[in-house]
């Protein structure tokens, strides 16, 4: 593991997610690094995505500017769920407007057979870039992610973005051996993945369940929770905290949780004290959440977006601790200046 002299003993981000008492309420955006940027639109003018993942300055770059801008208690690694099964070797590209196309879906055992292996050299230019962050950051701490096993399958097997998952889920019912084959190799694929960052120096992780939402939670236990557990029980002796994170998952909270996560990410479909509720149900110690202003309501007027802020900050204290966040990502068309308001309004808030 990368070793540094950054102290980041009291750095509000990390105080919180580990349960204690930040000088101020924690706060980073999903999506920050990217779309909503001008200087980030810039920097990628000409160069695909997936190039852009793989070149570790320009990743550096993007991964720093919300917070030089924003001013946010975290950077989040600029990268996509897709990397680590480009760089092994699947045929994929991330389409404009569509997001990641697999040239040749994964729906036998064949070809689950032949899904290549991600080692950790594959990803050398992610780690190079973790690397200067590391460097560049100072007391901002910086999260790295990767996408949980059952939405990287679900891409695999639909071959690209799907509204039902209709081949996903038909595979899962249909061939369950085949299912837990596939979504026990993606298990290894994502804890490869986060292991190469962890060791680079990233100080968080959260893992993307980004489709579990369309699971109910019978199908989340049975086909999900074994693999997504495989992932973060697997980072258990990294001593960085774990996020798990799904849209729409309300009613997956404390699965989502016994998968091991430190902190527990809400989309903006509940509110946050009925989130901890859910968490606390069965006599468990409260909780580390975090969320979950709606995205959408960054283009409302300010007067009702800072209502919304102060309302997500208020039910956050039923939790052990809060880091405030979206509940999904920066919509692309976001006025930058809006979320360094929001960033400015967070920490002026109540812990």
């Amino acid at each position: 593991m990368v070793t540094t002299t950054r102290d980041l003993s009291r750095a509000p981000f990390l105080v919180a997610a580990r349960g204690g008492r930040p000088d101020r309420l924690p706060v980073w955006f999903m999506r920050q690094a990217g779309r909503s940027l001008p200087e980030y639109r810039a920097i990628r003018e000409g160069v695909p995505m997936l190039k852009s993942c793989f070149d570790p300055e320009m990743l550096a770059e993007i991964t720093i500017q919300p917070v030089r801008r924003h001013g946010v208690d975290a950077a989040v690694l600029y990268s996509d769920i897709v990397v680590p099964l480009y760089a092994a070797g699947v045929d994929l590209d991330i389409v404009p407007g569509t997001g990641p196309v697999v040239a040749a879906p994964v729906r036998s055992a064949d070809a689950v057979a032949a899904l290549p292996r991600l080692e950790a050299e594959q990803v050398r230019p992610v780690a190079d870039g973790v690397r200067l962050l590391v460097e560049r950051l100072g007391d901002t701490p910086l999260i790295g992610f990767a996408g949980a096993p059952f939405t990287l399958a679900s891409y695999l097997i639909e071959g690209g973005p799907s509204r039902n998952h209709e081949h996903t889920k038909a595979l899962m019912h249909g061939a369950p051996e085949l299912w837990h084959a596939l979504a026990g190799r993606l298990a290894e694929t994502a804890l490869t993945f986060l292991r190469v960052q962890i060791d680079a120096g990233v100080n968080a992780v959260q893992l993307f369940d980004s489709w579990a939402g369309a699971l109910s939670e019978r199908e989340y236990r049975e086909f999900v929770l074994p693999h997504s557990t495989a992932v973060l029980s697997g980072l258990a002796d990294a001593g960085v905290p774990r996020i798990h994170f799904g849209v729409g998952t309300g009613e997956l909270l404390p699965a989502m949780r016994e998968a091991g996560a430190d902190v527990v990410g809400v989309d903006w479909r509940i509110p946050l004290d009925e989130a901890v509720r859910r968490l606390t149900a069965h006599g468990e110690a409260p909780p580390v959440v975090q969320g979950n202003l709606d995205p959408a309501l960054l283009g409302a007027p300010w007067p009702v977006l800072e209502a919304e802020v102060r309302r997500v900050a208020a039910e956050g204290r039923a939790a052990a601790g809060h880091i405030f966040n979206l509940g999904h990502g920066v919509p692309p068309d976001t006025d930058p200046e809006v979320l360094t308001r929001v960033v400015e309004l967070v920490h002026g808030l109540e812990v």
